[in-house]
């Protein structure tokens, strides 16, 4: 969660050197490549979040209303939508088109989104995902209802997740989406 300026230039700093490493930064922000706008993105979602966590005061009120609306539209024109605090530091969107995230799910550090995916809950009740961190979220993936998945889980392009995975470093596929694998995880 972001409360501080400090958090707030940390995180963008993090997820910049993700979108746009410093190798390329002039040509993909020149050239307006998709990764520069998903970051443009990233970085309203991450402002508009700072404002949130501090809108006590009129002026932060007003700015995150104002971070918000621009986060918006952009995120239409990209076809992303996604609440504040909903994603810890290191959000990484590969591609944009339909990604949809409730604003009731958590999902930790560094996640991966590869575009196609949802991240909600199943229709009849509120609750919603919680993702460990360093998960990544193949194309078309969906993972619905009050599910947990652990860390280090790689979930398949098209899978369904409607089940809770607790085994880190698990690899889910299929629909409705099992483990087909275990990756051992490094400390």
């Amino acid at each position: 969660m972001i409360l501080t300026k400090a958090d707030l230039k940390q995180v963008l700093k993090l997820e910049r050197d993700i979108y746009l490493p410093k190798k390329y930064f002039w040509e993909r922000m020149l050239e307006s490549e998709n990764s520069y706008k998903i970051y443009q993105y990233v970085k309203l979602l991450r402002k508009t979040e700072y404002h949130y966590n501090k809108k006590s005061s009129v002026i932060h009120l007003l700015m995150y209303a104002y971070t918000r609306r621009k986060k918006n539209i952009l995120g239409r024109k990209l076809g992303i939508e996604m609440w504040e605090n909903t994603f810890d530091s290191g959000l990484r969107i590969e591609h944009s088109g339909n990604i949809v995230v409730n604003g009731h799910s958590r999902v930790g550090k560094n996640c991966i989104l590869h575009g196609s995916n949802c991240i909600g809950n199943n229709g009849k009740t509120p609750e919603s995902p919680i993702l460990g961190d360093n998960v990544r979220i193949g194309v078309g993936a969906k993972i619905i209802g009050g599910v947990e998945i652990a860390s280090n889980v790689t979930i398949a392009a098209g899978a369904v997740v409607i089940e809770s995975c607790t085994i880190e470093g698990a690899i889910l596929a299929g629909v409705p989406a099992k483990v087909v694998k275990v990756n051992l995880v490094n400390d």
